[in-house]
């Protein structure tokens, strides 16, 4: 029998006196014991913010970049002792790729946007810099930092692995400790992945904690520098967020809660066409994967009413193959959770089936697949014949394969029937029309947290509408707790604060790591293309020689490129141009003599120009006028092993000192000479 631990202060603590059996789906039979030992919460606060968090804000995100890979890597070699324990939660292995697979591929994902959107060091900008003075020696710009508390992390007992690894990932990459508390009922499977994430040896002491069963007054001891990250039902959600503490002290709640998730058939997508067998393929999947415990899982079928028939006796059919059984066996659904889970399920289908009818998924005729004792339920597809006076099936969600078809008059009505769920993760549309598309886009956008729209041309390398993925925010409006996780970077920003500094250059460089115009420069002791990477220092300027460009030049390249603009070969048709005096040079012209003005020729640390950003042309340049550059070291960030990436700020002007071109070059420099 399993005996999943709690892990407080650095040590285990296994299940106490008043521990919690708990029952397998599959047969009924316990198969753990957990929970029941006391644990003192104010101490685990203490130990997170006292030890774990200033282990983590010492890291750059970088180097939490870094640890978030290698942990990814070191879960990845062992996910098979993981799925050795899968089939107990009630899921075939397909269902535990979501889960263990999907919750390692989200931290490598993180990790990955960690090292190539975040800087290498502690603080994040948060956007560009505001000029608030004439003169520019008074600057403005958002920053975020790390909180200074911890985050608590409450998660759902549908995805064990995933629940857990989608949000460690993003608050450690912040650089914020975490608690995390699994939901009971599958939190053997949590656990046994967490004692890998310790095993690693990866994560700094203090940086993570687990709580197997109940939380106490954890809550009740939270303050300002702290979030509170919630998975689960809408009622929980609430209890918990009405916490008086978290509310005096505006706590963060960060919630995802269950919801109507609808998909749409677009009016085009009749039988025969490719975008109907999607649809179909689409709704089948999504009523039994996992059971259909999912919280992205489709619960409102939405097609046109010509269609509605068609679209029944397809799904009736296509589910009919549905074979269900025990998930370590070659079925394609397993079981529910728990006992209580179905019953709770079989509760809500009560309620719909007075506004419904139903079309498959006779619960009294069911033939068990596996053990009659266990958590199996056949997948039941209802049918509502008037979905606007209906209630319960925008309401009440059946937490399992249970979902209903509602038939809708044109695109509007079917974006205020999807919108009826009163804010839903993800709604999906099935069409080829891309005017269908921008019409429930603009209609029902504002109700959902993701949109997922498909048909012929995207379905091969689609995710599926029940994918969160890490790039995108998941989360929604309304019912579905009206917040969001993962969206790359933005997931990350959850556990950080945003603050607005504001001050000269100096000080905005000194506290953002990346130089700012106006800021002090450095001459460095030798051209910059011939120092290393280390040696470079953020402000080390080079100041160029100017160069005359003259009519020659000019159209020299014109003929040399082809590019033979009247604006640079016709004196007239130029100064009757508002934007010009009469002829001038070539913006890509003056990008040219740049590089010929600052470019050091020799063999050096420097290994490539991989690019230029944010380029600008301020003022034109007419023949007989001078430019030269200004090349700043803007920010450094390491790469790999052996060379990083210097961005810098270069700044052309003429003979007058007017800016007329500015842009961002990045270049590839080594750790060391060659």
């Amino acid at each position: 029998m399993l005996s999943p631990a709690s892990y407080a202060m650095g040590r285990w603590v296994g299940p106490g006196p008043d521990a919690r059996p708990i029952h397998g789906p599959l047969d009924g039979t316990q198969i753990a014991v957990a929970g029941g030992a006391p644990l003192d919460m104010q101490g685990m606060i203490d130990w997170a913010t006292g030890t774990g968090g200033p282990a983590l804000r010492a890291m750059t995100f970088h180097e939490r970049a870094k640890m978030l890979k290698a942990l990814a890597q070191y879960l990845d070699a062992r996910k098979e002792e993981l799925y050795a324990l899968n089939p107990l939660t009630g899921a075939t292995r397909k269902d535990g790729w979501i889960d263990i697979d999907g919750g390692i591929g989200t931290v490598f994902v993180i990790a990955s946007k960690g090292r190539r959107e975040m800087p290498d060091g502690h603080v994040y900008l948060d956007g560009g810099v505001e000029q608030l003075s004439r003169n520019g020696t008074f600057l403005g710009q958002h920053i975020a930092v790390p909180l200074r508390g911890v985050a608590v992390h409450i998660n759902a007992f549908n995805f064990p692995v995933w629940g857990m690894l989608e949000k460690l990932a993003p608050t450690l990459l912040a650089g914020v400790p975490a608690i995390v508390k699994p939901a009971t009922q599958t939190c053997y499977l949590t656990e046994a992945c967490f004692r890998m994430i310790l095993d690693s040896g990866l994560l700094p002491e203090g940086a993570v904690q687990l709580i197997v069963g109940g939380t106490g007054d954890l809550l009740d001891r939270l303050g300002p520098q702290d979030v509170v990250s919630f998975t689960g039902s809408a009622d929980t959600a609430f209890k918990l967020r009405s916490n008086p503490v978290l509310l005096r002290h505006s706590t963060r709640f960060v919630a995802e809660q269950d919801s109507l998730n609808a998909t749409i058939l677009g009016p085009d997508a009749v039988p025969g066409t490719p975008e109907f067998d999607l649809f179909i393929k689409e709704a089948s999947a999504e009523m039994t994967t996992k059971a259909g415990q999912k919280c992205t899982a489709i619960r409102r079928i939405i097609v046109p009413e010509a269609q509605a028939d068609a679209v029944a006796e397809a799904l009736e059919a296509r589910l009919a193959k549905i074979t269900i059984g025990d998930p370590s066996t070659d079925v394609r659904m397993g079981a529910l959770a728990s006992a209580g889970q179905k019953a709770d399920v079989l509760d809500t289908l009560g309620t719909l089936q007075a506004e419904t009818r139903t079309i498959t998924g006779d619960v009294n005729a069911f033939q068990h697949g596996g053990d009659p004792n266990g958590a199996y339920l056949p997948p039941i597809l209802l049918h509502c014949a008037d979905p606007d006076a209906a209630h319960a099936v925008h309401a009440r969600e059946a937490f399992g394969p249970v979902s209903t078809i509602l038939p809708y008059r044109d695109t509007a009505h079917a974006a205020e029937l999807a919108n009826r769920g009163g804010g839903s993760l993800v709604a999906s549309l099935v069409t080829h029309d891309p005017e269908v598309a921008r019409a429930i886009a603009l209609d029902s956008a504002a109700w959902h947290g993701r949109l997922y729209i498909t048909n012929r041309d995207s379905a091969g390398e689609a995710t599926g509408h029940g994918s969160p993925l890490p790039h995108m925010t998941h989360g929604g409006p309304g019912r579905a707790g009206g917040g969001e996780e993962l969206g790359g970077i933005r997931g990350v920003l959850h556990y950080m604060q945003r603050t607005a500094i504001q001050g000269s250059p100096d000080i905005l460089t000194a506290i953002g790591g990346q130089w700012v115009p106006g800021a002090t420069e450095r001459k460095g002791p030798a051209h910059p293309f011939q120092r290393t990477f280390h040696e470079i220092e953020i402000g080390e300027t080079l100041h160029t020689d100017p160069r005359t460009v003259t009519l020659e030049d000019i159209e020299h390249f014109a003929h040399f490129t082809g590019d033979t603009f009247y604006a640079h070969m016709d004196e007239d048709a130029a100064r009757a141009n508002p934007f010009f005096p009469g002829r001038v040079a070539h913006g890509y012209l003056l990008l040219s003599f740049a590089a010929g003005l600052f470019v050091q020729p020799d063999p050096g640390p420097v290994l490539a120009n991989t690019g230029l950003n944010a380029l600008s042309f301020k003022k034109p340049v007419s023949p007989g006028d001078s430019v030269q550059v200004r090349l700043t070291a803007k920010r450094k960030t390491q790469r790999t092993d052996s060379y990083g990436e210097v961005a810098w700020n270069a700044t052309l002007t003429n003979q007058d000192g007017d800016q007329v071109a500015e842009y961002e070059l990045l270049t590839m420099v080594a750790y060391s000479r060659p």
